[in-house]
């Protein structure tokens, strides 16, 4: 894999399977030429989603982390690890910001979601946002293992990878 070439975590979280809103968001990713190479339909134990989400808590404290890791509870998440030229940034700015109501038209938060931080906070909840996605290669390394075996990642030839990636 070359430098520029990236894999990613992403996460639907269970707002995202529970709206039957998983197809219109794998199918955004694809249309750009990402190529998922694992996939699979996942109710997070606490104890995985504690560890996922255990940088939350260092960051944002223990209510926060404890909303989280409820949050990942609720439902089956789609986990997916997705491949393409920076496709850690890419992903990221499809997905638009974390508060869904600063996330831009077109985005996936943006067309997808609406809540704010504020709303969140003083309903006692954490804001439902639809989707995780890796904020840095380190981060993707680390979320990907946690998620995945290496069995369970696969390589092939994609039929976009000749025009996308000029192979």
């Amino acid at each position: 894999m070359s430098a520029m070439m990236e894999r990613t975590l992403v996460l639907l979280k269970p707002d995202a399977v529970q709206r039957a809103l998983t197809g219109r968001i794998i199918q955004r990713f694809e249309d750009v030429g990402l190529k998922i190479i694992g996939m699979k339909l996942v109710q997070a134990s606490r104890e995985h989603a504690t560890t996922h989400y255990a940088d939350v808590g260092v960051r944002r404290g223990a209510k926060i982390l404890e909303q989280n890791v409820n949050f990942l509870q609720e439902g089956p998440v789609v986990a997916m690890v997705l491949e393409g030229i920076q496709a850690i940034e890419l992903v990221r700015k499809m997905v638009g910001s974390t508060e869904s109501k600063a996330a831009p038209p077109g985005t996936i938060r943006g067309d997808f979601s609406h809540q704010s931080y504020a709303y969140a906070d003083t309903h006692n909840m954490v804001i439902k946002n639809l989707i995780h996605a890796s904020s840095s290669q380190d981060d993707a390394k680390k979320e990907i293992a946690l998620w995945f075996s290496e069995k369970e990642l696969y390589a092939y030839k994609s039929v976009h990878e000749k025009h996308t990636f000029g192979k």
